[in-house]
């Protein structure tokens, strides 16, 4: 019984993260999913690179939580459209969440729609939001062994970006071994060293992320 109902959770998800999907294409709105265990540097990312996404891209941001608004606060002087999703103690957002936060956004104004999703490496990577990418954020101070530990949110994203490179020594993590294993993991998805405090380290992914929007936007036209 739990399993048929896990199946028609999933099922319902999916058709549900599909329309999201449609309806963002209507408008033209590039979807990214920034997934992460907790702490491991999402909100920090956001503050330093909105700004100069925002000036190419008109942005949006739809922030996940469990309880609190303490990251939408964070992110409240870059003058962007957010809405605050809490989840009262789910570990995930879904597509019914985001299906009703789109609800609260003029579509029209936004080119580039970004989802904090909450802190979770396990389930957030079985639930389609309706993003055009998922970008996984994994900080070193989590060691050098969570690849192949949580293989299934490795494999899901599209881009991960590998964050606080600067405390690799301390934390005794050998970054080009650490890469190696997400690549053995996935091997198609794009990898990117940040610190994501450091505002210079986020220039190549921002670019990156800039110009891959920008060729989703040209391929609609």
């Amino acid at each position: 019984m739990e399993i048929k109902v896990l199946k028609n959770v999933m099922i319902k998800n999916s058709a549900i993260g599909n329309d999201n999907r449609e309806r963002l294409l209507k408008h033209g709105v590039f979807a990214i999913n920034i997934t992460s265990s907790p702490g491991a540097g999402k909100t920090t990312l956001l503050e330093n690179s909105l700004a100069e996404l925002n000036k190419v891209h008109p942005c949006a941001v739809i922030e996940g939580d469990l309880y609190t608004s303490r990251d939408a606060i964070r992110l409240k002087d870059k003058c962007v459209p957010l809405v605050q999703i809490n989840t009262e103690g789910g570990c995930h957002l879904d597509a019914r969440m985001v299906s009703s936060a789109l609800d609260n956004l003029d579509l029209e104004k936004i080119k580039l729609l970004i989802i904090e999703n909450v802190g979770n490496l396990v389930c957030p990577s079985s639930f389609d939001l309706g993003e055009n990418l998922r970008v996984l954020v994994y900080s070193i101070t989590e060691g050098a062994d969570k690849p192949m530990k949580y293989a299934n949110m490795f494999k899901s994203a599209h881009v991960v970006l590998i964050n606080k490179v600067d405390l690799a020594i301390a934390c005794n993590v050998d970054i080009d071994s650490l890469e190696a294993e997400v690549k053995e993991v996935n091997q198609s998805c794009k990898v990117f060293r940040i610190a994501a405090n450091r505002p210079e380290s986020l220039i190549e992914w921002n670019e990156w992320l800039l110009d891959y929007v920008k060729k989703f936007r040209k391929g609609r036209d």
